[in-house]
């Protein structure tokens, strides 16, 4: 699938295709730190970024909307120079490369962009697929907040904070 699939900037006619899965991730509330009841309003506003952010979406041959990312700088002014992701891929396509894909898509977009490093801020212990991607990417566990996310199942799991150099 890999070969196949192309990683090109949002629009906002990527939306439709997204806020679907976007919405089933996000109410299943155990990988991301938004509200589980966002509305379709708030998520695209917080999802769909205008510049210095950017958002892309992973599709196939045929168009399909595989998975989805949006980088911006972590912090402004003297900071601004670190930037953040994050990344949402559709269940219905989990375990073919999506997530990778995105992920050494964004490093070198950030790269090319002039950032100096990446910082996930909150990245869900329990979450061991992504974790294990984003070590693989070279990204370290700099630290645990303990008991910082309310997982619907495991209680109070670890939020992690993951960097990288660029």
């Amino acid at each position: 699938m890999l070969d196949l699939m192309l990683i090109r900037d949002a629009t906002s006619d990527d939306w439709p295709a997204i806020w679907p899965f976007l919405r089933r991730i996000i109410a299943a509330g155990e990988t991301f730190t938004w509200d589980r009841d966002v509305s379709e309003d708030q998520a695209r506003a917080m999802w769909l970024l205008e510049p210095p952010g950017r958002t892309v979406v992973a599709v196939d041959p045929a168009g399909t909307v595989l998975g989805t990312a949006k980088m911006n700088p972590n912090h402004m002014g003297p900071a601004s120079h670190i930037s953040s992701a994050s990344f949402m891929v559709d269940p219905d396509h989990a375990g073919h490369g999506v997530g990778r894909a995105l992920g050494e898509h964004v490093l070198d977009r950030a790269r090319a962009e002039g950032y100096r490093a990446m910082q996930f801020n909150a990245v869900v212990e329990t979450n061991t697929r992504a974790v294990a991607l984003w070590r693989s990417l070279g990204f370290e566990v700099l630290a645990t907040l303990p008991e910082g996310f309310r997982h619907p199942a495991r209680g109070y799991v670890g939020l992690h904070i993951m960097y990288r150099s660029l």
